[in-house]
C-alpha cells in the first residue's frame, strides 16, 4: 500500500494544503493524514471514497497506480472524474503518443481509464504534430470508405467534451455500448443533447447518439496507412472529392497556417 501513501501526499501537495487543511476539507484529524501519508495505516474504503471525490480520480488509480510523477496538467476531466494523461517523451525529448492497438482495441472500453493499460500501449513519435493530447485507434470495417479503410490507424487529439466537437468534422468517439467508433459528426442537434454520426460510406445509414453515451472524444487528425491503397483510389479526381468533403477542415487548417504566420 506504499503506493497510496505516496498518492496522497503528492496529491495534496499538487493542491497546495498542508496536512491541517487537507484534514479540515475531509473531515478527518491531522494526525492521520499524517499516518496515511507515512504508510503506518490504511485508508478504509469510507476514506478512499472521499478521496476519490475530492481528488476527482478513480479509487483503482489512488491504490494501484504511481501518481507522484503527475503535474496537475497530465490530468483530464472525464466526466466528473480526472484521469492522469502522462505526456510521454522519447530519447530526444520529443513527444510520444499511445497506439492503441487491434489487440488492445477490444479492451479499451474497460481500460480507458486504467493507467497501466495505458501505460502498457505502444507508443510512437510523430514531431509535426501540434500540441496536445494525441493517440492512435485501429479502424474496423468500410464504414468510412474510401478515404479510411478496414485496418488503418487513426490519429486523434483528446477534447474534453463534446461542447468542442465541430460540425462535419471526423472524430474517434468511445461510447458506452459500442466502444470504439470513427464517424463524421453533425452537430445540428447538439442543443436536444444529440450527435448525428454519418459514414463516408453511404451504405451506411446515419444514427444518433446521445451525449450521455460518449466517453471520450478525439478530433480526427491524420490517417497513417496509405500505403495499402491501390492506384485508382488515389487519382486526382477522388483526391478533389476528398478535398471537398473535408473542405471545412481544410479552411480551418488555412486559418491557423495564417494565424501563425502574423505572429
Amino acid at each position: 500500500m506504499m503506493k497510496i501513501s505516496k498518492n496522497i501526499k503528492h496529491l495534496r501537495m499538487l493542491k497546495g494544503l498542508t496536512q491541517e487543511q487537507f484534514a479540515q476539507a475531509i473531515e478527518v484529524t491531522k494526525s492521520r493524514i499524517g499516518s496515511y501519508e507515512e504508510g503506518r495505516s490504511v485508508p478504509p474504503i469510507e476514506t478512499l471514497i472521499v478521496l476519490s471525490e475530492f481528488f476527482k480520480i478513480p479509487i483503482d488509480a489512488l491504490v494501484k497506480n504511481d501518481l507522484t510523477l503527475a503535474q496537475d496538467d497530465t490530468f483530464m476531466d472525464i466526466g466528473n472524474q480526472r484521469i492522469l494523461f502522462p505526456i510521454k517523451v522519447d530519447a530526444n525529448n520529443n513527444d510520444v503518443i499511445e497506439v492503441v492497438t487491434k489487440e488492445a482495441s477490444a479492451g479499451y472500453l474497460q481500460g480507458y481509464t486504467d493507467t497501466e493499460y495505458i501505460a502498457d500501449l505502444p507508443i510512437m513519435s510523430l514531431n509535426f504534430l501540434p500540441t496536445g493530447k494525441h493517440r492512435a485507434f485501429p479502424i474496423k470495417g468500410d464504414s468510412m470508405h474510401p478515404w479510411v479503410k478496414d485496418g488503418d490507424v487513426v490519429v486523434g487529439e483528446y477534447l474534453e467534451g463534446p461542447h468542442q466537437v465541430k460540425n462535419s468534422y471526423c472524430y474517434i468517439i468511445l461510447t458506452k455500448n459500442d466502444g470504439l467508433v470513427y464517424k463524421r459528426v453533425f452537430t445540428d442537434r447538439m442543443e436536444e443533447g444529440i450527435l448525428m454520426l454519418s459514414s463516408d460510406n453511404k451504405t451506411y445509414e446515419p444514427y444518433m447518439l446521445h451525449l450521455s453515451e460518449v466517453l471520450e472524444i478525439w478530433q480526427f487528425k491524420l490517417n497513417l496507412c496509405i500505403g495499402q491503397y491501390q492506384e485508382d483510389e488515389i487519382n486526382p479526381a477522388n483526391i478533389l472529392n476528398l478535398m471537398r468533403s473535408v473542405g471545412i477542415e481544410l479552411k480551418d487548417l488555412k486559418h491557423r497556417v495564417e494565424k501563425l504566420e502574423g505572429n
